[in-house]
């Protein structure tokens, strides 16, 4: 990962000093001042959607951003996965947000769909964050967002069932160990391999990908690797733990993640593979658990799971787009991300956070952190709402064991094509 530490400092004291200048009612910057005159002074309200039980995380840099800006800032939480939905009914209405938060995977589309608004942020800004959750705001080279956390997939285990001394390192060792510990009720290692969100850590792991990518990060659509040589391995090696019954056959399918997280609260899973949104619910559970980055490879190679990058976005309906844009980068900000942290538990993107000590100290922090270094982005182009289905589809009847992987995987690439050619003309 491109860790530009002291860039991303200066950007951030440089931006807290300029904030700090500036008193109630007054203003930051002209954008600010023009946006007052036009609304009148201390008259301005700006909606920001955030994230369901993320709004702790903001509250003091709010009540600080309206009293440097002497405006209004209503919070209203939203499920973060659905606000570009939610965006599409009311921005035309004129009861959207003016501020959201959303999957970085959404951001193609978005932007395609007219949704959101080119933020005007120069390269000292862009610099503190991580190069690949920077990249995950950009379309064509401009800016339509400014990263809020990343995540990743990362293995959590029991303490009951597996100590930390004797955890394994490599898949192979987790599928002796599951052999050892499967019993019908009772299972080792647990994964949702019949969707691409997670396989896609074996496929990319073997040589496998979605898109193609040129010399500057560009997705190419046309060039798909889900049934290459390296997927079509990947795939046998998933398929062996279904095969050999190491997975319950409740784990396919729609209610697989409930199942999966239900076995792993009630003792039943010794590992399984999930993300940091479910930190707070087996602690709830009572699980006394560890996490780590994913296990190794049978080629030796890590684990390359998707990067999510959760960002904060500024609508192409506001009425105030410089203050929306103003309030991005002030939440977004060095101090703001790791009070965030501090509050909510998601990994900012700030790469001079990364060393920072209330972060080292964070075991799911640094797996996350760790797990990035080798993972890759999901796509953000808007031929990725192709590959979901057809991908998933392919997977399960891998899973159940309906077909051969080859042949899966073959269809599955060919429904993909077929989708792109027909929604995007073939671009």
């Amino acid at each position: 990962m491109n860790k530009k530490k002291m860039l991303g400092l200066l950007s951030g004291v440089a931006l807290s000093m300029v904030l700090a200048a500036c008193g109630p009612g007054e203003s930051g910057s002209e954008a600010t001042e023009d946006t007052k005159q036009s609304n009148g002074e201390g008259s301005t309200t700006l909606v920001v959607w955030e994230d369901i039980d993320k709004a702790k995380g903001i509250e003091d840099a709010v009540a600080e951003f309206e009293e440097i800006h002497n405006v209004t800032v209503e919070v209203i939480e939203k499920p973060y996965a659905n606000q570009i939905e939610d965006l599409r009914l009311d921005g035309p209405g004129g009861t959207g947000p003016d501020v959201l938060t959303m999957p970085g995977d959404q951001i193609g589309t978005s932007v395609t769909e007219g949704l959101l608004y080119e933020l005007q942020v120069d390269e000292e800004i862009q610099n503190m964050y991580s190069e690949a959750s920077m990249q995950s705001q950009m379309v064509d080279g401009k800016v339509y967002g400014l990263p809020k956390a990343v995540e990743t997939t990362m293995l959590y285990y029991n303490k009951d069932i597996v100590s930390e001394e004797d955890l394994p390192e490599t898949l192979d060792e987790w599928y002796e160990l599951s052999k050892e510990l499967t019993d019908g009720e009772n299972f080792g290692f647990l994964a949702l391999w019949d969707q691409i969100y997670y396989a896609n850590s074996v496929m990319s792991g073997y040589g496998g990908y979605i898109f193609g990518q040129d010399g500057e990060g560009k997705y190419d659509v046309t060039d798909i690797g889900l049934n290459n040589e390296g997927a079509v391995e990947a795939a046998e090696v998933m398929q062996r733990f279904y095969e050999d019954n190491l997975f319950p056959s409740g784990i396919i399918g729609e209610q697989g993640i409930n199942v999966l997280d239900s076995l792993f609260t009630e003792g039943k899973a010794a590992a399984v593979i999930s993300g940091p949104w479910n930190l707070d619910p087996f602690s709830s559970a009572g699980v006394d658990y560890g996490v780590t980055t994913l296990p190794t490879l049978p080629n030796g190679e890590p684990m390359s799971s998707f990067i999510g990058v959760k960002s904060y976005n500024v609508s192409s309906y506001s009425k105030n787009p410089e203050l929306a844009q103003e309030f991005v980068e002030f939440i977004a900000n060095e101090e703001n991300s790791r009070t965030r942290f501090e509050l909510t538990q998601e990994v900012p993107a700030v790469t001079a956070l990364a060393d920072d000590s209330v972060i080292m100290e964070n075991e799911a922090a640094q797996a996350v952190a760790k797990q990035s270094q080798v993972s890759v982005l999901t796509p953000n182009v808007p031929e990725m709402n192709e590959v979901w289905l057809p991908a998933d589809a392919a997977l399960q009847t891998i899973a159940t064991g309906q077909a051969e992987p080859k042949a899966a995987l073959d269809e599955a690439t060919q429904a993909i094509e077929n989708q792109i050619e027909a929604n995007h003309g073939g671009q």
